[in-house]
């Protein structure tokens, strides 16, 4: 018992001094972990998250690759057309558009382009910023678990494949994102009438007061005036029909070769399909490789990827080594209150700040514990809770990009705009997940 609480502080040590150095430093001392539990205390490391990683690398390289084509612009730009088509409904509007194109792509880091666009649509029209700009930033990466070609989602087949539950990519679909939508429109719908009008708002008033405040807020932020190429338009539809292709095989396995009897299973299919799709698009549109590599997509996957190495590796090796004593000193609780569990997972994700890390640190120990795949996959939405903190780059993004100063962490740190939101956002899907699951399954 002793050892086991010794390892605990070690993991829990390096988790937080890597979130505290952040980047790849995470990964790197996740790394350092493992060499310390294999050398210090003998205990046999885990199998790495390969299939993890190479699942990120490749829906990276095809995300990366539509943001260079322009793809993502496109998308901003089409989404702005319907914002400023119905401002008076940018609270509700903005947080499903956000959610979406996360769903899409893959990834919450395309909300940037589409932030200061929400943020002007809702200046113009005279509605609180705060109001959509805090679900927005939420909303995008509540998305992450609804994409079909998001790390998250790919992350958790994985693991079941791994562990001899193997569920379909359809199956995590119809749960996560019905569950997802549900949960956006329920923290739109607060965030409606959060705050005060900004006409009735004594502290934006006074700022007004400010001649270079005032001035501040004559900027216009717009892409309707940005002329999309064609090139651009190509990669939008290649990415999606990249998209397609991967939801078209999970609903018809039997297209697919067969190995041993059984079909190649989708987390191999998701990685050749998407680096194929991206090749499509460097092809069809001419963009040149080393830009690829050095978009911000691109950069951010590729620090996610050392990240998920490190950390699940260590967290995965300190579960494995301890799976007797945790399921002793924890099963029956998790067994008696399944729903426990989804607590546990979203304290992790706080501090982990990846969906995908968190679901490599948890799924194996849920596992451990007796948690069938069917529960743990009505939980999977509570693997996003870095809103917690308010320190993840879309949330400080909305901040800065809110130019009334609406959007912001308060004097307390936790009293930030996306408090609550987040958790109604994360409670009502993780809810709402939890009883599809138990429905179709």
């Amino acid at each position: 018992m002793l050892m086991f609480w010794i390892q605990f502080v070690l993991v829990l040590g390096a988790i937080l001094l890597g979130i505290r150095k952040g980047g790849v430093a995470l990964g790197m001392i996740g790394g350092l972990g493992v060499a310390v539990l294999s050398l210090g205390f003998r205990v046999a490391p885990s199998e790495p998250p390969i299939a993890v990683m190479l699942i990120i690398l490749a829906v990276v390289t095809a995300s990366a690759t539509l943001q260079v084509a322009g793809g993502l612009d496109y998308l901003v730009q089409l989404t702005e057309k319907m914002l400023r088509a119905n401002p008076k409904y940018v609270t509700i509007l903005a947080p499903l558009s956000t959610f979406f194109l996360t769903v899409c792509v893959g990834t919450g880091h395309a909300v940037y382009a589409l932030l200061p666009v929400i943020a002007d649509v809702a200046l113009k029209t005279g509605i609180r910023p705060e109001r959509p700009m805090a679900i927005s930033s939420v909303a995008s990466q509540m998305g992450i678990t609804a994409s079909p070609v998001a790390a998250a989602v790919t992350t958790f087949l994985a693991v079941a494949v791994k562990a001899g539950q193997p569920i379909g990519l359809f199956d995590i679909l119809r749960v996560t994102l019905p569950a997802g939508v549900v949960g956006v429109v329920a923290a739109a719908a607060w965030s409606y009438n959060r705050g005060k009008d900004l006409d009735k708002d004594p502290a934006y008033q006074e700022r007004l007061k400010d001649p270079e405040f005032r001035a501040s807020l004559d900027v216009s932020v717009t892409t309707l005036g940005k002329e999309i190429s064609t090139n651009a338009k190509i990669s939008v539809a290649l990415f999606f029909c990249g998209v397609l292709t991967i939801v078209l095989f999970a609903l018809y396995p039997q297209l697919l070769p067969s190995v041993n009897g059984k079909p190649v299973p989708m987390t191999t299919v998701v990685q050749f399909v998407m680096l194929s799709y991206g090749a499509f698009i460097l092809f069809a549109t001419g963009v040149k490789a080393k830009d690829i590599a050095h978009s911000s997509v691109f950069i951010a996957g590729m620090i996610a990827v050392v990240s998920i190495f490190g950390i699940a590796w260590m967290s995965d090796t300190f579960v494995s080594a301890n799976k007797i004593f945790l399921v002793d000193k924890i099963g029956m609780m998790v067994k008696i209150a399944p729903w426990t569990f989804a607590i546990a997972m979203f304290c992790v994700s706080a501090f982990v700040k990846s969906q995908a890390a968190t679901l490599i640190i948890m799924l194996p120990f849920g596992l451990a514990l007796g948690l069938p795949i069917p529960l743990l996959l009505g939980l999977i939405p509570a693997s996003y809770a870095y809103f917690f903190f308010a320190f993840y780059p879309s949330d400080l993004a909305a901040i800065n990009m809110d130019r009334t100063g609406t959007t912001r962490i308060g004097k307390y740190l936790l009293n930030h705009s996306f408090m609550i939101p987040g958790f109604i956002g994360v409670g009502v899907s993780t809810v709402v997940a939890y009883m599809i699951s138990r429905v179709v399954f």
